[in-house]
């Protein structure tokens, strides 16, 4: 049996409001939820409102294989909400503020447990309001040199800017957008951006975002049903994607990361990295919300076709 590693997912923890009712999200959420379904110990860094969404929030996560027992809550500001509107299968928010997400508080409990961390996931959306963003910064700064710092950029109007990109870039050791935040990203940086989203262009970018920040070491770029590249400053690996008949894209983007960070802690190489990020990144698409149900059944059919 191997040890289990312990990752963290901090930032937002809220509620997507569906049209077919609430569901539980936040793509730090997302990700601890499917990096504790791998067998790690994942832990979600948050903070929710002393109200009905947030208790509700705890009583999901409770019989999930995630540790909800360090989220802060907040006196004054309400559990993080987001109006959701599905056109077309590919979700349109609106995300409301400010949310208890905005007030995370540096916590000695929050700082050790980073300093043991093996993994760390963060996003940009959750560093809008100054207090989560320096909170976030600070966790991310007292990792350990080994600890695998994922910047998931999650480009979100008007909550985003050049420099909230540019200093979690400096703190991360890997960089994970989806294909339409590409050119976005590097005009955000200053960067000269290929505007077409093919693969060679999508490396190029890559490769320059790797030769601007030295502690940046893998950038992943999700292509939605077109699979996924991944690229070092020695190797690449592009990878297809795999079919899936989707029933909505909430969280398989974070399925995705997580999976990609489970096993790079496991030292495995590109190839595999594309495929487990795919294969649980196309499960996800295919069911409804970013939290589905999973049996022991699928998740074991998932792994053998990844580690086959």
């Amino acid at each position: 049996m191997r040890e289990r590693h312990l990752i963290l997912g901090i930032g937002e923890l809220l509620w997507d409001l569906l049209p077919e009712g609430p569901r539980l999200g936040g793509a730090p959420a997302n990700f601890t939820v499917m990096a504790g379904r791998l067998g790690n110990h994942a832990v979600i860094l948050s903070r929710i409102g002393r109200d009905d969404l947030g208790r509700k929030a705890v009583d999901l996560l409770d019989p999930l294989p995630t540790d909800s027992t360090h989220l802060q809550v907040d006196p004054v500001h309400e559990t993080g909400r987001v109006t959701v509107v599905l056109k077309d299968g590919q979700p349109e928010y609106e995300i409301h503020q400010p949310a208890a997400w905005d007030f995370m508080e540096l916590s000695d409990e929050w700082v050790q447990m980073a300093q043991r961390a093996d993994a760390i996931c963060f996003g940009s959306l959750a560093q809008r309001s100054p207090e989560s963003r320096q909170t976030i910064q600070t966790l991310a700064a007292q990792t350990s040199s080994s600890c695998v710092r994922v910047f998931d950029v999650n480009l979100r109007t008007p909550f985003y800017s050049g420099e909230v990109v540019q200093e979690s870039l400096e703190l991360a050791t890997v960089m994970k957008m989806n294909d339409a935040e590409v050119p976005q990203v590097m005009t955000l940086l200053g960067l000269p951006a290929e505007e077409e989203f093919l693969p060679e262009a999508l490396r190029t970018s890559a490769v320059r975002l790797l030769a601007e920040f030295p502690t940046l070491q893998l950038v992943a770029i999700t292509r939605g049903g077109h699979g996924s590249l991944l690229v070092t400053r020695d190797a690449w690996h592009e990878h297809p994607g795999v079919p899936a008949k989707v029933a909505d894209t909430i969280g398989a983007g974070d399925a995705f990361t997580a999976a990609m960070t489970h096993y790079l802690l496991r030292g495995a190489g590109l190839a595999t990295l594309n495929e487990a990020g795919n294969r649980w990144g196309s499960w996800v698409a295919s069911q409804s919300g970013a939290m589905p149900e999973l049996n022991s059944s699928v998740r074991f059919e998932i792994a053998a076709a990844i580690e086959g």
